[in-house]
């Protein structure tokens, strides 16, 4: 791989890093309040008073998963128990303490921690659809976004069972990780999100039929035309999909997704990390100001990982 893909691939990581955590000093503020003071930069305290740059959840399991495809081809039940780790001994938070924590990945952990099997973990009740695993999910579709089709999938499904694994969140993986996949690959955002559209229907039509009409707005052809009333982002999964995707389709650079997705209001952590992963993926690490990057929590052990991923996905 070229220097490009490298910076695709940590820009990817570093995309989602910084969206966290431009959304969590506004997280679970409702949009007209977020809009009338919108965020324009990185920011501190606030909703969680926590330090200009702190990232949330969302990119402390992004990191553990980094961690353990880096130790491991693939591993839910390493990846489950670093999430175990997170909740026990602080693994991987940006100061020392466990501040924001879904409450269907608060269950899985606790049935992690009592031996269940790690695929057996995540909630399956269609009440369990939270954005938990989609905001995670992203290294596992940069590592395995050149294996077969198959496994491909597979290895989506199974990473997002281990907190989240009723049908719609591994579906909602999959486009998630099928747009990744053709983003890489150096397709614009809107033919990336085209070709997904086809590929997720190939992919699940014959199966989990039910639940494809769901992704109605996902799968609507002019979803870049949606108007911004229309985009919800609040924490079910099928929201952060699609304002991500919209986001991403309705904005020409990083700065304006990454803000965009941030000044929805809500859950601004989460769309904020989902929209600019996509985003890094799109236009690369250089894409990203520098400034936001500086900012960020233990940046410097960051780099040393994301760093590393980059390089065995480039393998």
């Amino acid at each position: 791989m070229n220097n490009r893909n490298m910076e695709k691939l940590t820009g990817g990581l570093w995309g989602s890093l910084v969206g966290d955590a431009l959304g969590v000093p506004v997280e679970f503020k409702n949009r007209a309040t977020v809009q009338s003071n919108p965020v324009t930069g990185m920011r501190g305290y606030e909703t969680h008073q926590q330090p200009l740059g702190t990232w949330s959840d969302d990119s402390l399991m992004l990191l553990c998963s980094v961690e353990s495809l880096l130790e491991h081809e693939f591993s839910p039940e390493d990846l489950a128990q670093r999430f175990l780790s997170w909740d026990r001994e602080n693994h991987w938070t940006p100061h020392g303490i466990v501040f924001d924590m879904g409450i269907a990945t608060r269950q899985a952990i606790r049935r992690i921690g009592s031996g269940v099997t790690a695929l057996e973990c995540g909630g399956r009740n269609q009440y369990d659809n939270g954005n938990g695993s989609l905001m995670r999910i992203l290294p596992v579709c940069l590592r395995f976004a050149y294996a077969d089709n198959d496994t491909f999938v597979q290895r989506i499904e199974d990473a997002s069972a281990i907190t989240h694994g009723h049908q719609r969140s591994l579906m909602a993986c999959v486009m998630h990780g099928l747009v990744v996949r053709r983003l890489l690959c150096g397709e614009s955002a809107k033919l990336a999100v085209a070709g997904a559209q086809d590929d997720f229907r190939s992919i699940y039509e014959s199966y989990w039929a039910d639940e494809i009409s769901l992704f109605r707005n996902v799968l609507h052809p002019v979803l870049a035309g949606f108007p911004e009333g229309g985009i919800f982002s609040g924490g079910y999964v099928m929201e952060t999909l699609e304002a991500s995707l919209w986001c991403l389709l309705t904005t020409d650079n990083f700065r304006d997704c990454a803000l965009k997705a941030v000044n929805l209001g809500g859950d601004t952590d989460t769309t904020g990390c989902v929209a600019g992963g996509l985003a890094g993926v799109l236009y690369g690490s250089d894409a990203i100001p520098i400034d936001w990057i500086a900012a960020l929590a233990r940046r410097e052990e960051v780099a040393v990982v994301v760093d590393k991923f980059a390089e065995l996905c480039c393998r």
